[in-house]
C-alpha cells in the first residue's frame, strides 16, 4: 500500500533514478510485500518468492531509470515481478532445473523445508489444474487486486481478454466447468 503521508512513488521514482539512495530505499520498503506476495502467489513457494523478490530488488536498480509514468507504479513493479516469475518457470524447464534436484538428491544442496506446504495448499488446489493463461489472470487480478486493464498491460492482452479469462476463473470455480 502507498504511504498517503510521503512523496508519491512517481517522485521517488524519479529521485531513485537521479541516484537518491533513500528514495530507492523508501520505494521498496513501501512495495516489497507487494513483490513478495505476487511472486509467492504465482510460483506457490515462500523460497521462491524470496528468491525472486531479492532478484526484483536487485533488478530494479538497474531498470528504475526506465519507469516514464506511464502506467502506475505498481502496475510497473508487477509486470517486473511477473517477468521475473515467468524466467523462473523457463530456468526450471531447463536443464538448471534438472541439476538443481539432482544437487538435493544427493545431498548437496537442500530440498524444500515444508513451510511451504500448508500456506500454498489454499492457492494450488484452486487454480493447479487451470490453463496458465487463466492461472496468471487470477493471480493479478484476484490475488493482487490488480484492475482488469493494469493486468492486461502486464500481460500484454487486451483488457477484453482479462475480463473474457476472469468470467471463466469465476466459472470454473463453482464448479460449471473446467480449463
Amino acid at each position: 500500500m502507498s504511504d498517503l503521508s510521503g512523496p508519491s512513488d512517481v517522485e521517488l521514482a524519479a529521485a531513485a533514478a537521479s541516484g537518491d539512495r533513500a528514495a530507492f530505499e523508501a520505494l521498496l520498503r513501501r512495495h516489497y510485500d507487494r513483490i513478495h506476495g505476487l511472486a509467492w502467489q504465482w510460483t506457490g513457494s515462500r523460497a521462491d518468492a524470496d528468491d525472486i523478490a531479492q532478484d526484483v530488488c536487485c533488478t530494479l536498480v538497474e531498470k528504475i531509470g526506465g519507469f516514464r509514468g506511464e502506467a502506475k507504479f505498481t502496475t510497473w513493479l508487477c509486470g517486473i515481478t511477473v517477468n521475473a516469475c515467468r524466467d523462473l518457470r523457463r530456468r526450471r524447464r531447463t536443464f538448471g532445473g534438472f541439476t538443481e534436484k539432482l544437487a538435493v538428491l544427493a545431498g548437496l544442496a537442500r530440498g524444500p523445508d515444508g513451510r511451504d506446504l500448508h500456506d500454498a495448499i489454499w492457492l494450488k488446489s484452486a487454480i493447479a489444474r487451470m490453463k496458465p493463461a487463466y492461472r496468471d489472470a487470477a493471480v493479478l487480478v484476484a490475488g493482487q487486486q490488480l484492475s482488469h486493464a493494469e493486468a492486461a498491460e502486464i500481460l500484454g492482452v487486451a483488457e477484453s481478454t482479462v475480463s473474457w479469462r476472469m468470467h471463466e476463473v469465476r466459472r470454473m470455480l463453482s464448479g460449471d466447468g473446467e480449463a
